[in-house]
This record gives structure tokens, sequence and C-alpha cells, in this order.
């Protein structure tokens, strides 16, 4: 091959290149803009749907909000009731979800990761992990609530801690196989016993992510309001008993929302407010507590 056809060659070869450049700089613009108006689509919504609930929620506070049981039509009231249950509820699903979700967390990644019984409840997990909400209400309600022929908050915590448990799980796990195996050799190395070790060592350097799965948890059945509906249905009235129907914000929210009545919607955005507030702020405390994990 003579020089001049190298020459030639070699141009050709440059403008495939400078045609190939252009081409993926050409897909890049594209794809980021599909990206950013994406994003701004999204961030729209959001922004619009905070400020509405920012406006409206913020109208319908007052002392009453939280001193007040739910009101009649057209009656002055509040949702002391509703929060009251809400949080009853949200405790109880809470105290009883986290041992078992983090239990079992542990079960996953430290005693038996490659079993058939790890395969089989990781199977599980996923499948209540992914599972609506409606039909684990569905399912407390045709075990607990038909059985026992009477609404309860009971069945309400039972129908939430169905939801915490595979959230614990799930992120127990993760953070559990996170921590550097050179932790545990070095505390099995001076006779360490295998469940003191997971106590103080893997458990105490994955405590930020699971505390952190625990508040997102918490703050994933903070709002739900499909399983209240079939477990704990609810009641205008305050009530410490959770043998019997108990008041919940979201369902107090879902009714009141759909009602005609002023004083109610105001009462209903007011829910939407306090709940708002409640979740972000357990989000905001898990993206603290996860900014050094381990």
């Amino acid at each position: 091959m003579t020089t001049a056809e190298k020459l030639l060659a070699a141009k050709a070869l440059n403008e495939t290149r400078a045609a190939k450049f252009a081409t993926r700089k050409l897909v890049n613009q594209i794809a980021l803009t599909l990206s950013l108006a994406a994003m701004a689509f999204g961030v729209f919504w959001l922004v619009w749907i905070l400020w509405e609930t920012l406006r409206q929620g913020i109208g319908g506070l007052a002392i009453a909000t939280f001193t007040e049981m739910t009101p009649p039509p057209n009656e002055a009231g509040g949702i002391a009731n509703a929060i009251f249950g809400s949080l009853v509820m949200v405790a109880m699903a809470t105290f009883v979800g986290t041992p078992i979700g983090i239990m079992a967390g542990i079960y996953l990644a430290e005693y038996n990761p490659k079993g058939w019984l790890s395969s089989v409840t990781r199977f599980v997990n996923d499948i209540l992990l992914s599972a609506p909400s409606i039909v684990i209400g569905l399912f407390v309600y045709a075990v607990v609530v038909a059985y026992f022929k009477t609404f309860s908050g009971l069945a309400g915590a039972l129908a939430l801690a169905l939801i915490v448990i595979p959230v614990v799980i799930r992120t127990t796990e993760n953070m559990l196989q996170l921590v550097p195996p050179g932790l545990r050799e070095a505390a099995y190395a001076l006779g360490t016993p295998k469940w003191k070790v997971i106590i103080s060592i893997t458990l105490r350097a994955a405590r930020a992510g699971v505390v952190t799965g625990i508040l997102l948890a918490v703050a994933r059945i903070a709002g739900e309001t499909a399983p209240l509906l079939f477990t704990a249905l609810n009641n205008q009235f305050w009530t410490a008993d959770i043998s019997q129907p108990m008041a919940s914000l979201p369902v107090t929210i879902f009714k009141f929302a759909m009602s005609p009545y002023e004083n109610w919607q105001q009462l209903a955005w007011a829910g939407v407010f306090l709940i708002t507030v409640a979740v972000l702020g357990l989000n905001i405390l898990a993206r603290v507590l996860t900014r050094n994990k381990l």
C-alpha cells in the first residue's frame, strides 16, 4: 500500500469516527433532553401537590384539630381520635413487625444465606413486598375480622405489621451483607460466640441502615388506607379499646375528602398535611442516618 493510499485510508477512518462521534453525541443530547423533560414533568406535579397540601392543609389546622373528635357535618370539631388511632396502630405494627423482620434478616444474612429455607423466605418476602396493600387487608379481614365478627384496631395493626415485616427483612439483610467480613473473622479469631458477634459487631456496624429500614417501613404504613378499611374500619368517637373499630388518619381523610361538607374537607386537608409532614420527617431522618451507615 502506497503512502497516498495509507493517507486516504486514515482520512476515511477519521471521517467514520467523526460520524460515529456526532451520532453518539446527538443520541446523548436527545436522551439527556428526554431525561430532563421527564424530571421536570415529575417535579412539576410534586411541587403542585406539595403546594396544595401546604396551602389548604395549614388553612385547616386549629387547636380544635388536635383536641376534638371528628364532628358531624357542618359542625366544628377535629381529628384527635383519628390521630390517636393512627399512632396506636402504627406503634403496635412497628412493635410487632420490627423484631420479626430483624431476626429474619439476621437469619438470612448470618446463619443460612444459601440454604433452601432462605431461598423460600426471600421468595415469600419478595411477594409480600410487591403485594398490594389491599390484598393484605383482605387477607387479615378473612382471617381475623370474619372470625371474630368485628372490626378492630388490633386487626388494623396486624395488617400494617404484615407490611412492615418484609421491608425490615430486606433492609436488615442488605445492611448486614455490607459489613466487611474481616470484622466477623477478627471476632471469631478471639473466640467470640456467633450470637455475640452478631449482636456486638455486625448488627452494631449496620445499626444505622437497620434503623433506616424501620423508619422507611413506618413512613410507608403511616399513609396506608386500604388495609385499614378492611380491618379497623373507622370510629367517629374516641376509643382506646383495640378490640373495637378505631379511627385512623388515612381512613378519615378518605371519608372526609369524598364528602360534600366544607368542614370535613378542611379536616381532610389538615390530616393530609400532618401525614405529609410526618412522612417527610421520617425520610429526612432516614437520610441523615444513612450518611455514615458503616
